[in-house]
């Protein structure tokens, strides 16, 4: 059975796509706008030992396996046929197909690309979410090449969801919205001392400084960020405002801050941690403080949190964790913080990850050159994977306001002036 029959047994017929593969066979339309080519037997081992998405991902990072034409509408023409054609193969076709394979290609294994997280590499790093391991999977991920992220994220560096006035605003412009909405929520002034955890390259640090005369304390446990950040706070003047720090939020002391903003921290908290990690953060503010917690969700409390054998955490985010919005509001609660506003900003974070997207593409050739190919394909899959997640309300992202009680008083307006 060549690979081309293959494809249309597992996949049907009528998908949406073209396929070619070494062995000279074609399936698909002639004109569809997406081409999967698989370029040599290598793709065919890592799809017979994980016949899903890991498979997939693996043959397309290792360059295996390409995809011809824009990725994310790949990825949206091939999720909108299945969910039109539910369609599984058969007993009597994976056996055809196996024998056809070989079974060979199941017995040899592949070592994944170096891109993917080694569990076993986690595992000696101690439990999930202790110090050790959560700065081992914040390198992973975020000292990859502050070069690399000025190409993604343009000039803002702000890697989170940015907050559109409508879908034509640029990024930078979304992303100084994005900050100027958590710094209306949380009231500042100056004067204030804000913590930002999990800061990353200070633009909420250096926002808060710049445009309300705020003392601003960030911390990240990137070490490239810190350095990176440290450089841009003083090229603008504000250190006698503005610090970043390379340290875990909770060697924070408590006790001093009159705002907290967490901007995309949670996802790496945990779901085990959620209830010390508020803790922490109320005992670190003032009476009368208040908490801004922006993260991404689930969009069902009763959903699996974490996937250690998917994608995202072998590629992106290893032991990355999302829960529901009512999760994270009733640990916040539960942790002493009175809830006074909470929304969905779902959408806002498919055209964050569209802008990201287009800058890739368009500083392609210098981004291999900074990182790879295989880095830069992990990223392209990803971002393209993500913006239709949110689309398809896979996931979601959350603001949640929260206010440290001075005995009954919130010291909050009577109606929210953001």
């Amino acid at each position: 059975m060549r690979l081309a029959e293959i494809f249309e047994r597992v996949v049907g017929p009528d998908a949406p796509i073209r396929f070619t593969a070494y062995d000279g066979s074609e399936a698909g339309p002639p004109g569809a706008e997406n081409t999967l080519r698989v370029r040599t037997p290598v793709a065919v081992n890592y799809l017979a030992q994980s016949p899903n998405a890991v498979g997939l991902t693996r043959a397309y990072v290792s360059g295996h396996l390409d995809v011809e034409g824009d990725m994310y509408t790949a990825l949206r023409s091939m999720a909108r046929f299945a969910l039109e054609n539910d369609r599984a193969p058969g007993i009597g076709d994976l056996l055809r197909v196996a024998r056809s394979v070989g079974w060979v290609k199941f017995v040899n294994r592949v070592a994944p690309p170096p891109q993917e997280m080694r569990q076993s590499r986690l595992t000696r790093l101690g439990w999930r979410h202790s110090k050790e391991r959560d700065a081992e999977v914040i390198h992973h991920h975020y000292d990859v090449s502050n070069t690399f992220y000025a190409m993604v994220l343009g000039p803002s560096m702000a890697y989170t969801c940015a907050v559109f006035g409508d879908a034509e605003e640029s990024l930078e412009s979304a992303q100084f919205r994005k900050h100027d909405l958590v710094a209306r929520k949380l009231g500042l002034e100056s004067g204030m001392r804000l913590l930002d955890v999990g800061c990353g390259w200070g633009g909420m640090v250096m926002h808060a400084a710049r445009e309300y005369g705020v003392k601003a304390l960030g911390v990240t446990l990137s070490k490239q960020q810190a350095e990176w950040a440290a450089k841009r706070i003083a090229q603008e003047g504000l250190s006698d405002l503005a610090e970043v720090r390379h340290m875990d939020y909770r060697d924070v002391p408590d006790g001093h801050y009159d705002r907290i903003s967490s901007i995309g921290l949670t996802e790496h908290v945990g779901a085990d941690q959620l209830a010390p990690y508020f803790a922490s953060l109320h005992d670190k503010l003032v009476p009368g403080g208040r908490l801004l917690n922006h993260c991404i969700t689930r969009p069902r409390n009763d959903l699996r949190p974490l996937h250690p054998r998917g994608v995202i955490n072998r590629y992106v985010f290893p032991d990355g964790e999302l829960e529901g919005p009512g999760t994270i509001q009733t640990a916040m609660n539960d942790a002493g913080f009175e809830i006074r506003h909470q929304e969905n900003l779902r959408e806002h974070y498919a055209l964050t990850l569209r802008r990201w997207g287009a800058n890739l593409e368009r500083n392609w050739d210098a981004a291999v050159a900074e990182v790879g190919e295989g880095t830069a394909r992990v990223w392209r899959l990803y971002m393209a994977g993500c913006v239709l997640g949110f689309e398809m309300n896979v996931v979601q992202l959350h603001q949640i306001l929260g206010v440290r009680l001075d005995g009954t008083e919130a010291h909050m307006p009577l109606r929210p002036d953001f």
